[in-house]
């Protein structure tokens, strides 16, 4: 099964970075990192300026994997601004683009948080697995990520 890890922080070599890239090692993953797409908040009327990558995102790298890994930061037990932004845009989909949203039935959705510790947050993940359950992709793993003396931790939830 082929792997995305898609990461969504402020820092792009940061603790987030440097956990998901341990993962996608483990995995065998490929990595993106949102912060290098231009991706525009969700807007009701469904007009996007023409230099939105999030369509071609979707089509060509989330649609070419059966697993997706988000990997987050916990920013105030939530996810990042960035990662928000995709999982409205990616939630939308089965409205404003059914033929992509439907391609995501029966893929996985996993998860990576990443905080300061080994201190892993529940409601942190709800709005994932409820991402997942609505967009009819599998869900899970859910792993929990931290650096300690610098090395990347990981566990599984």
């Amino acid at each position: 099964m082929k792997t995305l890890i898609v990461q969504g922080s402020s820092r792009p070599f940061g603790d987030t970075y440097q956990i998901a890239m341990q993962l996608a090692r483990q995995l065998d993953a490929d990595h993106i990192d949102l912060l290098d797409y231009r991706i525009y908040p969700f807007r009701y009327e469904q007009k996007y300026p023409s230099d939105d990558d999030f369509i071609q995102l979707v089509e060509t790298k989330v649609l070419a994997c059966r697993q997706t890994v988000f990997a987050s930061p916990i920013y105030w037990y939530s996810m990042s601004g960035s990662m928000k932004v995709f999982f409205d845009r990616l939630s939308d989909l089965l409205k404003s683009r059914t033929d992509l949203g439907r391609q995501l039935r029966g893929r996985r959705m996993s998860v990576l948080s990443v905080g300061a510790d080994a201190t892993a947050y529940p409601s942190f993940l709800a709005p994932f697995r409820l991402s997942a359950e609505y967009l009819g992709m599998d869900y899970g793993p859910q792993w929990h990520g931290w650096l300690e003396d610098g090395e990347a931790q990981i566990t599984e939830q």
